[in-house]
C-alpha cells in the first residue's frame, strides 16, 4: 500500500514538473517573441527630422541641399523655402546626419542629436587654390577636356549592377496665376545597369497615389488634332477646322494624356534624351559622341562638396543646335546654357543645371508666339554617391506646354479684352516635375520578386489612398507659395464634385 502510495505521488509530481517545464517554455518562447516583435518594431519605426537650411551670410533659404544619413541609402533634399523632412530608421539614430551643399561647409550631427524644427546655417567653403595649381600639370586643362574625362568614366562612376530606388514624384500644372493638375505618387525605379540600353532595361513604376486633382479643361482642340494624325493616316483637318461640340469629352480625355506622356511623361524623362548621363551611351544622345558639337564647356571654379574638392563648369553654346526629336513636335533648333558640377578626384557628374533656350529663327518664332517664353526646357539632376557608384537622387523638369491652340481669327471681332486674355493664359501651362529618389535597394532577391509583378508608369490610372503606406514616406516638402495653390487647387476640386 505504501509502495502504491509513493508511486502515485512521484507520478503526480512528474505531471506538476512537467506542467512546470510546459508552462515555463510557453513563457520563454512568448517572452521571445516579444522580444523580437519588438526589436523588429523598433528596427521598422522611424524617427522624423524637420528643419530649414539657411545661408550664413545672406540668410536666405538654400534650395536643393542634401540632407543624408552617411553611409546609407536614406536621403531627401530642401525645398523652395530651405525647408525638409526626413523619415530614418530607428536602427540609425545613432549614425550621422549629413547636410551638405555645393560651395559650403557640411553640416554634421548625430541622428539622436538632431533638434526638429531648427535653422541650420551653411558657410561658404572655398578650395585651396594652391593645392590645385600643384597638381594642374596632369590633369585636364579645360572645361571641354574635364567633362569628356567624366563621360569617359561613367561606366566606373555609374552602378554596374542592377538596383532599385524608391522615390516621390509630384507632377503639377499651372497658367499664370492657379494649378490645373497635381499628382504626388509613389514610385519604383528599376535600372540594370549603365552598360545596358534604357529601352529594355530600365523601368518605372507608379506604386501609391497621395493627392490626384486634374481640372484641365478638355477643350485641347490642338492637342485632339495632333493625336488625330499620330494615329490616323488619313487624317488632314487642321485644329482651327475642328468643332468642339462634334467631339466626345472621352476621346479629348484620350488625347490630353497621349500629349502629356510625349512631352513630359515619366518614359519620356527616363528614358529619353532628357536623361542625360544614364543614356549618353546611346546613338544619337545629347551627352553622346557629338558632345562637343552642340556644348561647349569652361571651368569657372572649383568649389567643395562635403569635404571634396568640385569643379563648376559653365555649358555654353556649341557649334551647332540641340535637338530632342520628339514625335509631331518641333522640338529642335535649342542652344543649350547651365552648369555642370563634376568631382575633382573622380571625374564623377555630381549635379546637372541645364537649360535649352529657342536659337534657331524656326524654333525663337513658335517659343515666343505659342509659349510667350524662349527657355523651352529647364532640368536639374543631382546624383548621391553609395559605396563609390553614382546613383540618380533628385530630378527636377520645366516646360511649356501647348494645351489649346485653335482658330483665334475672330478674336479681335467677338472677343472682350478680358476674354483675349484668358485666352492667352490658357494657351499653355507650365508642366513640372520633380523626383526625389530616396532610398536605394541592391539585393538581387527583393530585385527579382520586384520584376515578377506588373510594372506601369502610367499616372493617370485611379488608386485609392492607402494611409498607412505614407505614414513614413520620404516626400518632398512643398513651398508655402506651392501650398496656397495646392489649397486653392484642392477647394475648386470639391466644388467641381459637388
Amino acid at each position: 500500500m505504501v509502495k502504491t502510495t509513493n508511486r502515485l505521488l512521484e507520478k503526480t509530481n512528474l505531471r506538476r514538473l512537467l506542467v512546470k517545464v510546459e508552462r515555463y517554455n510557453y513563457q520563454s518562447k512568448t517572452l521571445l517573441f516579444w522580444l523580437f516583435f519588438i526589436c523588429t518594431l523598433n528596427s521598422f519605426s522611424q524617427v522624423e527630422l524637420k528643419g530649414k537650411v539657411i545661408d550664413f551670410i545672406t540668410y536666405l533659404p538654400l534650395e536643393n541641399t542634401s540632407v543624408y544619413v552617411d553611409r546609407s541609402t536614406i536621403g531627401s533634399v530642401s525645398n523652395r523655402d530651405g525647408k525638409f523632412i526626413l523619415s530614418v530608421p530607428k536602427r540609425l539614430q545613432n549614425d550621422t546626419l549629413v547636410i551638405s551643399s555645393i560651395g559650403y561647409k557640411s553640416y554634421k550631427v548625430l541622428v539622436n542629436d538632431f533638434i526638429n524644427d531648427a535653422a541650420i546655417f551653411l558657410e561658404e567653403d572655398i578650395a585651396s587654390l594652391d593645392e590645385i595649381l600643384i597638381v594642374a600639370e596632369t590633369r585636364p586643362k579645360t572645361g571641354n577636356d574635364v567633362v569628356l574625362r567624366a563621360i569617359e568614366r561613367l561606366p566606373d562612376n555609374l552602378p554596374e549592377n542592377p538596383y532599385l530606388q524608391r522615390g516621390f514624384l509630384r507632377h503639377r500644372e499651372r497658367n499664370k496665376k492657379e494649378y490645373k493638375w497635381l499628382i504626388e505618387s509613389a514610385i519604383t525605379l528599376y535600372d540594370s545597369s549603365y552598360a545596358s540600353g534604357s529601352d529594355k532595361n530600365l523601368k518605372i513604376n507608379i506604386d501609391q497615389n497621395r493627392k490626384s486633382y486634374d481640372l484641365r479643361d478638355v477643350d485641347s482642340l490642338f492637342a485632339y488634332s495632333s493625336y488625330l494624325r499620330n494615329v490616323s493616316k488619313n487624317f488632314k483637318m487642321s485644329s482651327k477646322e475642328l468643332q468642339r461640340d462634334t467631339i466626345k469629352t472621352e476621346t479629348l480625355v484620350k488625347a490630353i494624356k497621349w500629349n502629356d506622356e510625349r512631352i513630359n511623361g515619366l518614359d519620356f524623362l527616363f528614358r529619353g534624351p532628357l536623361n542625360l548621363v544614364r543614356n549618353s551611351n546611346r546613338n544619337n544622345s545629347i551627352f553622346g559622341a557629338d558632345i562637343l558639337k552642340n556644348h561647349q564647356f569652361k571651368i569657372d571654379t572649383v568649389l567643395v562638396d562635403n569635404d571634396r574638392k568640385i569643379y563648376k563648369i559653365e555649358i555654353k553654346r556649341g557649334f551647332d543646335f540641340v535637338g530632342l526629336n520628339t514625335k509631331g513636335i518641333y522640338n529642335e533648333g535649342f542652344e543649350s546654357k547651365g552648369w555642370l558640377y563634376i568631382y575633382w578626384d573622380n571625374f564623377a557628374i555630381k549635379r546637372i543645371e541645364y537649360d535649352l533656350i529657342a536659337s534657331s529663327d524656326k524654333q525663337k518664332r513658335r517659343s515666343k508666339s505659342l509659349l510667350g517664353t524662349l527657355n523651352n526646357h529647364k532640368l536639374v539632376i543631382s546624383y548621391k554617391e553609395y559605396e563609390e557608384k553614382m546613383y540618380p537622387n533628385y530630378y527636377y523638369y520645366e516646360t511649356p506646354k501647348l494645351v489649346n491652340v485653335g482658330d483665334r481669327s475672330t478674336d479681335k471681332l467677338y472677343k472682350t479684352e478680358e476674354e483675349k486674355k484668358k485666352l492667352k493664359e490658357e494657351q499653355f501651362y507650365y508642366s513640372v516635375q520633380e523626383i526625389l529618389f530616396s532610398e536605394i535597394i541592391q539585393d538581387s532577391l527583393v530585385i527579382v520578386n520586384a520584376l515578377k509583378k506588373p510594372w506601369s508608369d502610367d499616372i493617370f490610372i485611379q488608386r485609392p489612398y492607402n494611409k498607412e503606406f505614407w505614414k513614413n514616406y520620404n516626400v518632398l516638402l512643398e513651398s508655402e507659395e506651392e501650398k496656397k495653390l495646392v489649397e486653392d487647387l484642392s477647394k475648386r476640386a470639391t466644388l467641381f464634385r459637388e
